[in-house]
């Protein structure tokens, strides 16, 4: 398979007129790269995804990475490693790393686990390593398959601004010494790349949804900062990496053995063991908050504040839930989960409604004006048609993904061949506006399309809690898939990279990585409990109580009225960013301060990290 793969992709390496023909671009040195850094990065995304339900999709660092790598080893290369080349190791690096994700390993299958055993109607639903693969194999393509063709339409055709795509274009040019890709007239400028982390994506799966931070700053002067760095300060930011992995590491064993160090009671010990009020100084979550950027982590202060500071004291006082804290049943952790769900879901479907409602106000339009789409697209597509992924090719894998991903289902699960079959058939076209609200706002809300899915199932499959997690699944794997897809081929767009390449990239990235994130999820099972104290896997507590809550389960005592209220908020908020968005002023009013538009968009509370 992959040596089809490789000849696919090889047979072409200049996509475009521009002077790139003397450049590699499909190689097996930027392939093999591309996964040992992914490989490191599914690790750690699987850890994080089951402690926190935060992972994250690092493609500026593949990319930055990668070329370190190939900077520190300049002198011994016969060919030098180009932009094009790195665009393909960063899009296996990050096909590779998010696998937990895409694949339902800190959501889904945790779930499954955690169902009581009447709920399981009879279906095992702890799987060995080689279900795990089987597993991943029905998730991992049909998304990929289906977002080839969107390709067109919303890169090409509309120049959707996919942030988090063109700041890694950014990002590899100036590596690169080359020039802005978006300043040379193909392409709208979607804001300067202020920060190495500037439209970053960050994945937090208890929602499942991507957010990225725009840059206040209109200065490149850190990515040139970068650019100017000689051979031996690459070597040195080598060591300095490999020196923070072995702390960060050197911690994970502590702690492994001294428990202690995880739950630090620098609150005092009362409310650590009253109220779960701990500390845990682990370097690796030092540096996911960089990663994630300030506005996002004073949200999630701000949101563990509320509720663990706030709603939980009073659910436990006012007897609502007297179990103990922590547990999921009876305790506050599972009142507040209740209250967070409703959070994610209002926010999550208020900004999935808004994109619909803005592609039937356009489809409307061009309607009503008697435009031709079909006449419009002639000649649109930039690239030549020996270098795009064929079309034989695209359908031919959607159908046999799509068929595969049936059989399988039937076979692990017993959930009907046509009930799977319409679980794909619902994700596809959710997935289209999933990736167009990627595309403008850098959110994906595949949150949303994973629980709309579970309220189509509660009525095809009433009562199956299994099969309502699995079409879940189903729904947020295409819808997700889709929108990696769609950056990594907007970054490949504005650099000249061949999307046939690309493809390849991605394809071979997630096979790969399926063994590698089934075998990751089989070792920290074995290791540690899950659910349990190391890995309390919120995402999966919040898939199974939708599972429950769409197929008649009651909810926990007087959480109702709290959980509208805050809905109701998170309603409103993402609606309010949309008319912020619309405004065509630079500074806004705010009191009796005037506020730059771009500060007030980058601090605009978020339901999915409160």
């Amino acid at each position: 398979m992959f040596d089809r793969l490789v000849l696919f992709a090889r047979r072409h390496v200049a996509p475009t007129p521009h002077d790139v023909n003397s450049e590699p671009q499909f190689t097996w040195r930027a392939i093999i790269v591309g996964l040992l850094f992914g490989t490191v990065l599914c690790f750690s995304n699987l850890w994080f995804g089951l402690q926190s339900g935060w992972i994250s999709m690092m493609s500026l660092q593949a990319s930055l990475v990668g070329f370190a790598v190939f900077k520190a080893l300049e002198g011994v290369l016969s060919v030098p490693f180009g932009p094009a080349e790195n665009v393909i190791l960063q899009t296996t690096a990050v096909a590779t790393a998010t696998m937990p994700l895409a694949g339902g390993f800190v959501g889904i299958l945790p779930a499954l686990k955690m169902l009581d055993k009447d709920e399981t109607n009879g279906v095992r639903t702890v799987l060995n390593f080689g279900e795990l693969c089987a597993w991943g194999v029905a998730l991992a393509f049909f998304g990929v398959f289906f977002g080839v063709p969107l390709r067109r339409q919303m890169v090409v055709k509309e120049k959707l601004r996919f942030p988090s795509g063109t700041a890694t274009a950014q990002m590899i040019s100036v590596l690169h010494k080359r020039d802005d890709p978006t300043d040379d007239g193909r392409e709208e400028t979607v804001g300067s790349v202020g920060s190495v982390d500037n439209g970053l994506r960050r994945r937090e799966r208890r929602a499942d949804d991507a957010i990225s931070e725009e840059s206040e700053s209109g200065s490149n002067e850190p990515h040139e900062d970068i650019a100017k760095l000689g051979d031996s300060e690459w070597a040195t930011k080598l060591i300095a990496l490999g020196g923070s992995f072995a702390i960060s590491g050197t911690y994970a064993l502590l702690a492994h053995f001294f428990p202690l160090l995880t739950a630090l009671p620098v609150f005092g010990s009362y409310v650590s063991r009253e109220w779960a009020w701990n500390l845990m100084p682990s370097p690796s979550y030092a540096g996911q908050g960089i990663i994630m950027g300030l506005p996002t982590c004073t949200w999630m202060v701000v949101g563990a504040c509320v509720g663990w500071g706030i709603l939980s004291p009073v659910a436990k006082h006012e007897g609502w839930a007297p179990g103990d804290v922590l547990d999921w049943k009876t305790g506050s952790r599972g009142w507040i989960l209740w209250v967070s769900l409703a959070v994610m879901i209002a926010e999550s479907t208020v900004s999935l409604g808004i994109v619909a409602t803005n592609e039937v106000v356009a489809l409307a339009g061009r309607i009503r004006r008697g435009r031709n789409e079909s006449s419009e697209d002639v000649d649109v597509e930039t690239v030549d048609a020996q270098f795009l992924v064929p079309g034989w090719i695209t359908w031919g894998g959607l159908a046999v993904s799509t068929a595969v991903c049936m059989g399988i289902m039937k076979a692990l699960f017993n959930v009907p061949v046509y009930d799977t079959l319409l679980a794909v058939g619902l994700a596809l076209p959710l997935a289209v506006l999933g990736v167009r609200a990627l595309g403008e706002t850098d959110l994906n809300p595949v949150s949303g399309i994973g629980k709309v899915s579970q309220v189509v199932f509660a009525g095809v499959m009433p009562g199956n809690l299994v099969g309502n997690l699995v079409a879940g699944g189903i729904a947020e794997a295409g819808a997700q898939q889709a929108g990696d897809l769609m950056q990594d081929l907007k970054t490949g767009h504005l650099l000249n990279a061949s999307p046939r390449a690309q493809f390849a990239g991605q394809m071979i990235g997630s096979v790969f990585s399926i063994f590698v994130t089934a075998g990751a999820y089989l070792l920290y099972s074995r290791v540690y409990e899950i659910p349990g104290e190391q890995f309390p896997v919120p995402t999966a507590q919040v898939w199974l109580d939708m599972a429950r809550l769409v197929n008649g389960h009651p909810l926990p005592e007087h959480v109702t009225p709290v959980a509208i209220a805050f809905a109701v908020l998170f309603v409103a908020l993402p609606i309010g960013a949309a008319l912020v968005g619309r405004s065509t002023s630079v500074h806004m009013k705010i009191g009796p301060w005037m506020v730059q538009k771009s500060t007030v968009q980058r601090w605009w509370p978020s339901g999915i990290a409160f």
